[in-house]
């Protein structure tokens, strides 16, 4: 019988450099489960990649994990699953401060009933919640936050993440689901929404505007993160779930390299060839909600034994070449 992962939110940006590698490196049949909402850009992504479209082994199920799965559906796809990958989330910051119950919804009432649907899988191996860095706050210079570090939302959609890690820990702890939770920082890679902050500079640059720049108050320092590429996630997820059945544990993933978004922009506007526009803009006053720095200790999963394959300059590099060559992303 064909062994089976779910991937919840697999139409979307980091859902689908993930159903790639999976598709790549294993033999699994992959079913993905997206609600195709303004994030996923309907089928585009799947369409595009040759691999998935053409691949047996793909199917794609349109539901709204905001309600129950429906019978037909958990039927259709059956008790074979080993893995599910919970990526299906709302993840727009000010889209959370204008309406916070969409995500509550989305991303605690979503993220129960796909629970609800795993504990009842008989041959489930992994249950890979994907949460973010943002639910530990702002870090300032000397902070690093590991993985059971106290939560600090500072906005709805942080909050909301904090409260499905909680409902996923509640449901590991009660029924057994073997959980596995990762915290990921700011990931780029082909096929991102243009309302990111790398193909939204991207934009700017090729079309001369001025690029806004969130910094502290002195409007000296500007914020920063760490960049990862989606395959070097979605490397490190298989990764890690080779290793073993994963028991209510967490591992931050996290890119090598931190930076700066001027810098960041600088470097951006370097591989295009033209001049960068920027402004500088105090990030709170701007932006309520929104912090200036988040860090994550990446030193468990390094002592696990992943690393990243290229550096992060060569990957995004890579990946203005690809937004240069396909710009009908950037609209």
């Amino acid at each position: 019988m064909t062994k089976k992962v779910i991937i919840t939110g697999g139409a979307g940006f980091v859902g689908h450099h993930l159903v790639n590698k999976i598709i790549n490196s294993t033999d699994y049949e992959v079913i993905i489960i997206d609600k195709l909402s303004y994030a996923s850009f309907g089928y585009d992504r799947l369409r595009e990649n040759a691999i998935i479209q053409q691949n047996e082994r793909v199917k794609v199920f349109t539901a709204d994990l905001c309600h129950k799965i429906p019978d037909g559906l958990a039927k259709e796809i059956g008790e074979n699953v080993e893995y599910i990958f919970h990526l299906a989330a709302e993840s727009h910051v000010d889209k959370s401060i204008e309406d916070p119950f969409s995500f509550i919804q989305a991303n605690i009432i979503g993220t129960h009933y796909i629970l609800e649907f795993a504990r009842k899988l008989p041959k489930l191996k992994n249950f890979v919640y994907f949460s973010t860095d943002e639910v530990f706050g702002p870090a300032d210079k000397s902070t690093n936050y590991k993985e059971w570090d106290r939560y600090n939302s500072t906005n709805p959609y942080s909050a909301t993440k904090a409260g499905a890690e909680e409902l996923c820990l509640a449901y590991a702890n009660t029924f057994q689901i073997p959980l596995l939770i990762t915290h990921t920082m700011n990931l780029f890679g082909e096929r991102q929404h243009p309302e990111k902050y790398i193909p939204k500079v991207i934009k700017s640059v090729l079309d001369q505007k001025t690029v806004t720049i969130h910094a502290d108050e002195s409007l000296k320092i500007p914020g920063s993160r760490f960049y990862m590429h989606c395959d070097d996630l979605a490397d490190a997820i298989l990764y890690l779930i080779s290793l073993k059945q994963w028991q209510r544990d967490k591992v931050n993933i996290v890119g090598e390299v931190e930076i700066d978004n001027l810098e960041l922009a600088q470097t951006i506007a370097g591989f295009i060839g033209k001049p960068l526009n920027y402004e500088l803009v105090d990030y709170h006053s701007s932006r309520p909600g929104h912090d200036l720095r988040y860090s994550l200790d990446g030193s468990k999963l390094k002592e696990l034994g992943w690393q990243t394959t290229d550096g992060f300059q060569k990957k995004l590099e890579q990946t203005v070449s690809w937004y240069l060559k396909n710009r009908e992303w950037l609209l």
